[in-house]
């Protein structure tokens, strides 16, 4: 379902809520005081953080508090509560019946009020706040990184919080406001903007090509070093498809799958192209880790008749999990980075069709 011009998901379903005010009722004795109710508020959304985050050092990171703290906050809850709501061990914390129950009346409460909140905040001006984003290390480093000052500079109000890392993280879970993300297909639970179209190019230094030849189809790579993704316990292959079959009468017609085997595999296009550009052997990059390259003439591409298909998504997305209320300093990032990447990384690598007699 596309959303807000240009985004797509679907809204998550609805949940009741639960009011606070019963679940106090059911916790005061008559004995509790108000100074212990009004601790109980900030007690009871630190075990939901807790819940969230699966750990004390998580937790009281994402809360801004020491690990200590956290800790002493359980215990003050649980001595109110009068009964066990976390069970500790050496790796991780889970919640006792109790403690489950608490969370699951008082997390949608909690959620309604920081919706509610950043509302309210959203009506005082211009974009503010802290905003935590994550985005492949690769990517980030070379294409997000530089353009950054310049939004930093518009909207002096906003904090950014960038996470590099190419695992797949929950946002949920670790507190993310946007992910950036190159993806065939973004959760349909998620919010997606779509940034740009990329695609996937087969590169090599002049040194490695004058060394060992310039391969003219794909089969040929069977004779070179290919530099390459490793993809689980899977033998490596690549996959091509001709550009304009209809009008290179020698072409195949259809895809063209190939074993390739070489000296380096690396799970990072930087480490690939590094690789590549010291004449080790042929690599197959996302443009975004090539541009920078082929423009310099540092590296040329291989096969340029022949489309690489199915080594990397052709989509690059902003990605947030849906909400009813978008803070505004997310809908003035992807806005900015939707105009920023809106050229996609093609610049310097010469289309295909040019190269076609």
């Amino acid at each position: 379902m596309l959303l807000d011009g240009g985004s797509l998901g679907r809204p998550a379903p609805d949940n009741k809520t639960t009011d606070l005010n019963l679940l106090f009722n059911m916790v005061n004795n008559s004995a509790m005081n108000e100074q212990k109710i009004n601790e109980l508020w900030s007690h009871l959304h630190w075990l939901t953080v807790l819940a969230q985050q699966g750990s004390f050092t998580a937790a009281a990171a994402r809360l801004g508090v020491s690990k200590a703290a956290m800790s002493q906050h359980m215990a003050e809850l649980e001595r109110m509560a009068g009964v066990a709501l976390v069970r500790r061990t050496t790796r991780s914390v889970q919640l006792t019946e109790a403690g489950q129950r608490l969370v699951d009346d008082t997390r949608a409460p909690f959620e309604h009020i920081a919706r509610s909140f950043a509302e309210v905040r959203d009506l005082a001006g211009a974009p503010r706040g802290l905003l935590r984003v994550t985005a492949p290390v690769a990517l980030a480093r070379q294409q997000l990184v530089p353009r950054l000052a310049d939004f930093l500079r518009e909207y002096p109000e906003v904090r950014l919080e960038l996470d590099m890392s190419d695992r797949l993280s929950s946002m949920t879970t670790e507190g993310f406001d946007l992910a950036i993300r190159h993806t065939a297909a973004p959760p349909d639970t998620h919010v997606a903007w779509t940034l740009c179209a990329t695609r996937s190019v087969l590169v090599a230094s002049r040194s490695y090509l004058r060394r060992s030849g310039t391969p003219n189809s794909p089969a040929d790579l069977i004779n070179h070093n290919c530099l390459h993704y490793p993809r689980a316990h899977d033998a490596p292959v690549w996959t091509f498809e001709p550009i304009h079959p209809a009008t290179t009468a020698d072409l195949p017609t259809e895809r063209i799958t190939v074993p390739v085997t070489g000296s380096l595999s690396a799970n990072n296009s930087e480490a690939l192209r590094d690789a590549a550009l010291t004449g080790l052997g042929i690599a197959l990059l996302p443009d975004f880790s090539a541009q920078a390259s082929l423009q310099a003439g540092k590296l040329v591409q291989v096969l340029p008749q022949w489309k690489p298909v199915g080594a990397f998504a052709e989509q690059l997305y902003a990605i947030r999990p849906y909400s009813p209320h978008v803070p505004r300093a997310v809908t003035v990032f992807v806005a900015y980075l939707r105009e920023a990447f809106s050229g996609g990384f093609g610049e310097g690598i010469e289309p295909p069709s040019d190269r076609l007699g």
